[in-house]
């Protein structure tokens, strides 16, 4: 089997190791984050990364209410501005540590006195060095191009650190059950593997969540584009009943992302204007009569929290992903044109 499809099957190991690994570190940034009153938050992060970065505005914002940027990293190095950080938490996420943009908004967070944080895979790294804390993955050799356990390793640190921030002993017990879920999830990959020849011909599909799952939805996209080269896009429901719906043809392939929870009305809703319009659907659910709806169906652990199902939704995409490459005979390791490190400013 591909190293992708192992480094899939790794992740509820490394997220127990990764919990372990930086417990320590995480209470000791939320006592600096509280000893500098904190009341703004920035998030710098380039590709899968930034996906990461998406879930962490979300599960920040709704467990602190204080607003998160996503960090526009040009503004520093290429339009050489300095930008004012000042009672700021500014995190950096990269999983070699080697993204140059990043970097230079730790930098200059770092000189305006913020609270730095970095997230990587590579302890010994730029980014690792520069950041006041660095949160370790501890995810060991991704080698696959398509990152898989470094995303969720991300997204885990970055709701550990909210939990802990704001005292939720309900949500670090929901999130130390996450590796165990992860293992339930792996019991559709049979699934998985005899449905996606389905798709072999598909070149374009449309991929659509809502809330904190909006982030799984980009990071599926981006697993379907590297792995398989078809045109997939990414939206949030609420902005898809807008003027992308107008793309939707006859047997479009369509992936849905709907699980429990407060997301659920909005994505039933377009989920009956997607088969009114005889889109062909791929519902990813915990909901049984949400399941019905899909020409095909995956079939996720129980869970009404949006912050703890992107765990197990990601993990179907991801394997979606690779053996669709698989049957379009197609190496999702070593996508074309791509490299593991990807450097820019």
């Amino acid at each position: 089997m591909v190293q992708m499809w192992n480094e899939i099957w790794e992740q509820p190991v490394v997220l127990e190791r990764c919990l372990e690994k930086n417990n320590r570190a995480i209470k000791e940034i939320v006592k600096d984050i509280h000893s500098h009153n904190v009341d703004s938050i920035c998030i710098a992060a380039r590709g899968t990364s930034d996906h990461a970065a998406v879930y962490g505005k979300y599960v920040l914002e709704l467990e602190t209410g204080i607003p998160v940027a996503l960090a526009a990293s040009s503004v520093v190095t290429m339009y050489n501005k300095s930008l004012s950080f000042k009672n700021s938490l500014v995190i950096g996420i990269s999983q070699s540590g080697k993204a140059a943009d990043v970097l230079e908004v730790i930098r200059n967070a770092n000189q305006q006195g913020a609270v730095t944080v970095s997230i990587t895979n590579a302890p010994d790294s730029p980014l690792a060095k520069e950041a006041k804390f660095h949160l370790y993955c501890e995810a060991g050799l991704e080698k696959s191009v398509a990152a898989t356990k470094t995303f969720t390793t991300q997204i885990f640190l970055l709701a550990q650190l909210a939990s802990e921030w704001t005292k939720n002993e309900d949500l670090k017990s929901e999130l130390a059950l996450v590796p165990q879920k992860l293992l339930h999830t792996f019991e559709v990959s049979r699934q998985i593997e005899d449905r996606v020849a389905r798709f072999r011909f598909m070149n374009e599909c449309f991929v659509l969540a809502r809330g904190i799952n909006y982030p799984v939805a980009l990071e599926s996209a981006l697993k379907i584009q590297e792995t398989t080269y078809v045109r997939a896009k990414a939206y949030a429901t609420s902005d898809f009943h807008h003027g992308p719906f107008a793309m939707i043809d006859k047997d479009m392939p369509v992936i849905v992302f709907a699980p429990e929870g407060p997301s659920l009305k909005d994505v039933t809703e377009m989920l009956n204007k997607l088969k009114q319009s005889q889109a062909e659907l791929i519902v990813i659910s915990n909901v049984k009569d949400i399941l019905a709806m899909g020409a095909v169906s995956f079939q996720i652990p129980d869970t009404n929290n949006d912050i703890i199902s992107p765990f197990m939704n990601v993990v179907v995409a991801q394997m979606f992903a690779c053996q669709l490459a698989l049957v379009k005979g197609l190496n999702p390791d070593a996508p074309r044109g791509l490299n593991k490190v990807t450097v820019t400013r």
